[in-house]
């Protein structure tokens, strides 16, 4: 069986996608709707850059979205994939919104005016310089939430990201991010500090996620063909009511990737297959499950050799 997951913030590189815009009208068209819709041309910053312009989160969000539906409808609809063997979709973080589309529960243009004022009221929930990320390395989630319980650390300092075995992504105020960095060094543990305009996925975003929850309601979403595993449960959702209920919860929660993961796989999904930039998710999924199958769609090589590979 088939998974289809789509990247979240993080995975965006200028040029992405350019292989595809350059050969497939259909790529063409889907740049120039985005263009329309958000009113400027987010489609000569996702091939041109700047790369300071593509990294604002207000523009990340909706061309990340762009780039894996373009990817996707050329997988569909130009080389007829075959979805029968297909059982769930699902996407981390904003890929969500890209899962979504692409399993015909909401309209691109809904999606891309969703994800921008997503992108918006995230950026605007915490002030630049107030906010931090650092990504911990080689702990289990439970030690991780021990050690800061132990720790007493003040303030907010919470999971952001569950991403896979070993690798968890905390998210918080940058007094309290600071003091769990010098409790992982004294406990000689790594971690990487993240280049990252505001601290997503934590309880610092509940002002973007009051903004976002009259958006969200604001738009027709339809039962998706797919059941579409979400982040905040980690489980498979295709009620359109609960699902708009949990985008408006995933501001604020934590991205349950790597449980999301071993839940597919233990509904016999052994081919997780990649639709956007980056191969971060591929990594993920090898770090958390094995005896599966990894594809990432960057390319038309890749398409070919997916479509060639899930076939055996």
């Amino acid at each position: 069986m088939n998974a289809i997951l789509f990247p979240g913030q993080g995975s965006q590189i200028v040029g992405m996608g350019s292989e595809f815009y350059n050969n497939f009208e259909i790529v063409k068209k889907i740049f120039k709707e985005a263009d329309d819709k958000l009113n400027y041309r987010i489609s000569k910053i996702i091939l041109e850059g700047p790369e300071d312009k593509l990294k604002l989160t207000e523009n990340t969000q909706p061309a990340i979205l762009t780039v894996s539906y373009a990817i996707f409808s050329v997988l569909k609809k130009e080389y007829n994939f075959d979805f029968k063997s297909t059982k769930f979709f699902a996407g981390h973080s904003l890929g969500e919104y890209s899962a979504l589309v692409c399993s015909e529960s909401l309209e691109f243009n809904d999606a891309l005016f969703l994800l921008f004022e997503r992108g918006k009221s995230m950026q605007e929930s915490v002030p630049v310089g107030k906010g931090s990320m650092i990504a911990v390395l080689g702990l289990k989630i439970d030690q991780l939430i021990n050690l800061i319980k132990e720790s007493k650390i003040k303030g907010v300092c919470e999971i952001a990201n569950d991403n896979a075995e070993g690798q968890t992504i905390i998210s918080g105020d940058i007094e309290s991010v600071n003091s769990l960095q010098t409790v992982l060094k004294e406990n000689k543990r790594k971690f990487i500090p993240l280049n990252v305009s505001a601290p997503f996925h934590c309880s610092l975003m509940s002002s973007a996620a009051a903004k976002m929850k009259d958006k969200i309601n604001s738009v027709n979403f339809k039962k998706p063909i797919f059941d579409v595993v979400c982040n905040v449960t980690s489980k498979p959702e295709n009620n359109p009511e609960d699902i708009k209920k949990l985008l408006v919860e995933q501001i604020c929660s934590t991205v349950r990737w790597r449980e999301s993961i071993i839940n597919m796989s233990k509904e016999n999904v052994n081919n997780f297959i990649e639709i956007g930039p980056g191969k971060v998710l591929s990594g993920m999924v090898k770090r958390t499950v094995k005896n599966i199958n990894c594809f990432s769609i960057n390319s038309i090589d890749d398409m070919k050799k997916t479509i060639d590979e899930s076939k055996k």
